[in-house]
């Protein structure tokens, strides 16, 4: 069972068998350069930290620990209107600079959209180079889907699945192409959160498959994402 989207630092999970885990700061990126094998590291800057970077030297720093790990992705990178509805041009800025780098290394990417998923699809489709993209936590309304899915885009389903009342969401997971559903945790160590099982059983249950083909399907996407399979 491949958790999609996580971070540091890890939960226990003992069905997990492997992470994409994703930076939040450059403060993670030497924990993410020690990962065992079984787990991908995603360096980047999240949205949120966006503000005061020196966008030339960032640069320099992201492509030569993308050298260094030749495994590894991108990411956490994207725009963000969550926290804030004005979105700054450091953020605008940063967010161009991951795509930059993973387009002239050839990295997938994870990104990040809240409240602004249309945005980040848009500055994602300029970049011909990147193989796969995650739109982690995709939740906007259906019509963006085949937008995303033709620039090899993924989409992981989280936790939010699990209430009862998110009846929108359900529907939506329920157009998502089932050739490109992930399955994220979301994990940062701050509170509980559900097993990813019981996302997986879920999901499997909204899209009328059985548990054990949804779950080996699921990791069949999470390996074509990082190019394990082709």
């Amino acid at each position: 069972m491949i958790d999609s989207h996580c971070h540091l630092p890890l939960n226990n999970d003992p069905q997990i068998t492997s992470r994409f885990i994703c930076a939040a700061t450059e403060g993670d990126w030497e924990e993410l350069s020690s990962q065992s094998n079984q787990n991908i590291p995603f360096f980047g800057i999240h949205p949120w930290y966006a503000e005061n970077i020196d966008i030339p030297s960032f640069k320099e720093r992201l492509r030569n620990i993308l050298k260094a790990h030749p495994e590894s992705g991108v990411g956490e990178t994207g725009l963000d209107r969550l926290k804030n509805k004005i979105i700054s041009n450091d953020a605008r800025e940063l967010f161009s600079a991951h795509l930059e780098i993973a387009d002239e290394m050839n990295r997938p990417i994870v990104v990040h959209g809240a409240k602004c998923w249309g945005e980040v699809y848009k500055e994602c489709a300029k970049y011909k180079n990147i193989p796969s993209f995650l739109f982690h936590g995709f939740s906007r309304s259906g019509g963006l889907i085949p937008d995303i899915a033709s620039i090899n885009g993924f989409f992981s389903v989280g936790h939010s699945i699990l209430n009862d009342h998110a009846i929108n969401y359900r529907e939506l997971v329920k157009e998502l192409p089932v050739d490109r559903i992930l399955v994220e945790s979301d994990c940062d160590g701050t509170k509980e959160i559900p097993s990813l099982k019981s996302i997986v059983e879920k999901l499997s249950e909204i899209r009328s498959m059985e548990f054990s083909e949804m779950n080996e399907t699921i990791d069949e996407n999470a390996n074509r994402f990082i190019r394990r399979l082709k």
